[in-house]
């Protein structure tokens, strides 16, 4: 009998942890995207950073978040935050060219955190990042409209994702990058 419970521990135990193994093919620290300057932005270089990935549009209705996010990288940037701005026009809301999008942020709201490429966020064609978040967080990484959110903690994981509406300077968001940067 005792040998009988032990195989059935071991079984269910060799169940679990596979079921509980998490989908990490490539930690997110092994993934690179384009910089809206041409240059690849490695993002083992953000490695024990908190980093806030905002899929941006010049022509939301939400653009003006750009505002709270370049004060959020302005007041938290010195204690270890990286705000990744990544235009993407997979709403049909952004700008045709890179030039133009790196015009407009300068211009309208004096942008000078990271900005990406103009780069897919959903479907087949999503920029591997937005896939890798998918992959290991669920639906909920996947944007669902422009200036959607995605908070990854010092480790390389994803901590929590926020919608559209969720402003970059909600008590919501500001508390949560205060805890991981501390």
């Amino acid at each position: 009998m005792k040998k009988l419970i032990i195989i059935s521990l071991t079984i269910i135990m060799f169940f679990f942890k596979n079921s509980a193994m998490s989908n990490n093919q490539k930690s997110f620290y092994d993934l690179e995207i384009e910089s809206i300057n041409g240059e690849i932005i490695k993002l083992k270089d953000y490695r024990d950073k908190v980093i806030l990935i905002v899929n941006t549009a010049s022509y939301c209705g939400f653009t003006k978040q750009y505002e709270d996010l370049q004060e959020l990288w302005d007041k938290y940037k010195s204690k270890g935050l990286i705000v990744l701005g990544v235009p993407s026009d997979s709403f049909n809301q952004e700008k045709k060219t890179n030039s133009e999008v790196k015009e407009f942020c300068e211009v309208n709201f004096d942008i000078n955190f990271p900005l990406t490429a103009i780069t897919e966020v959903k479907g087949k064609n999503a920029h591997e990042i937005f896939r890798w978040a998918e992959n290991n967080f669920g639906k909920s990484a996947t944007p669902k409209w422009n200036f959607h959110k995605i908070l990854i903690n010092k480790e390389g994981n994803i901590q929590e994702t926020y919608a559209s509406f969720t402003k970059p300077l909600s008590k919501k968001i500001i508390n949560k990058i205060e805890s991981l940067l501390n």
